[in-house]
């Protein structure tokens, strides 16, 4: 339990420190997202409604320490101003519809990429020198050489534009309206094709050959003789003895990856215009929307926090010498 509490209070620690420097870090560039958008309208607001902008974005002639409490209390509320590149939605909405194509995405590709990833790996490393060991780890490490968006385009030319096998952009039929019903969820799957697959042939190398590696070294403990002495099935040894120990690094890296499941597939959404987080960020960027970059950038670190707390809760069911350190 003190363990527990102990890492729980750290990640409370690295959230505040991230919503602090959120805070900072605007106000130390030249100028203020006010005067930006002031400065893009070229004459058609008035002075007044500069001041009002101010107000809204929290640059008011208050005090520093009031300014960072009013950025507290809203922040935990969870206001983070209007959208200026979606006007007149707000911040948390405009993420909120974002978040959930790139969640489906790249959780869908990052769970894919590691599970599948993994077994290859613990059946490589059981039987070394056989067909799977000696053609799957260099073949996918090959292909995972391919930056992201790179492998996209390829795939984006031959499969959607050339053949006409997939479709070229967005994440269902612009013909279909988002409801529950067979059509939709065909669609959205139809549409998850091509993106998913490209971030699974990039990525699954690494897992591949990080199981691999670590499960020759477990092979070769005590406990795996031992167990192969007494007679017991191969495929018990296989898993519940060898994969679950050597399953500790990957776990770790699992949980970061999911972390960083929300800003990785950035390219990959513009290569498909896939309307996730990516797709909005380089937007945001675009079109100087400071109110939703730094939603963008508490979302992302708050995601990448609660990731590696999810891990850190795992790695004390899967090691329980975790828990006398």
């Amino acid at each position: 339990m003190g363990f527990l509490l102990r890492r729980i209070g750290f990640y409370v620690l690295a959230a505040w420190a991230s919503l602090t420097l959120n805070f900072f870090l605007p106000r130390a560039m030249p100028g203020d997202p006010a005067s930006a958008i002031f400065a893009r309208f070229q004459g058609r607001l008035q002075p007044e409604q500069l001041q009002a902008l101010r107000e809204a974005f929290g640059f008011t002639e208050g005090p520093l320490f009031q300014q960072y409490a009013t950025y507290l209390t809203h922040a935990l509320r969870g206001d983070f101003g209007i959208s200026i590149s979606a006007f007149p939605a707000p911040v948390t909405t405009v993420i909120a519809t974002g978040l959930q194509w790139t969640l489906l995405l790249g959780g869908l590709a990052t769970v894919l990429s590691f599970t599948l990833g993994s077994l290859l790996g613990v059946i490589g490393a059981w039987r070394r020198g056989g067909l799977v060991d000696s053609i799957m780890p260099p073949l996918l490490i090959f292909i995972g050489a391919f930056p992201y968006f790179f492998l996209a385009m390829l795939a984006l030319y031959f499969f959607s534009f050339y053949l006409g096998w997939f479709p070229l952009r967005h994440a269902y039929s612009s013909e279909l309206r988002p409801e529950v019903s067979l059509a939709f969820v065909g669609s959205v799957l139809y549409h998850l094709v091509l993106p998913a697959s490209t971030v699974v042939l990039v990525s699954i190398g690494g897992w591949v050959l990080g199981m691999r590696n670590t499960m020759i070294s477990v092979l070769s403990e005590d406990y795996i003789v031992m167990a192969e002495a007494k007679g017991l099935p191969e495929r018990r040894i296989m898993f519940r003895y060898a994969a679950r120990n050597a399953l500790l690094p990957n776990v770790t890296s699992f949980g970061m990856a999911l972390g960083f499941v929300i800003s990785g597939l950035l390219l990959t959404e513009i290569v498909f215009s896939y309307p996730g987080v990516g797709y909005l960020l380089i937007k945001a960027v675009a079109n100087l929307d400071y109110p939703l970059m730094q939603g963008l950038f508490l979302m992302i670190t708050f995601s990448v926090l609660a990731a590696n707390l999810v891990v850190d809760l795992l790695y004390v069911r899967l090691d329980p010498r975790v828990r006398v350190r």
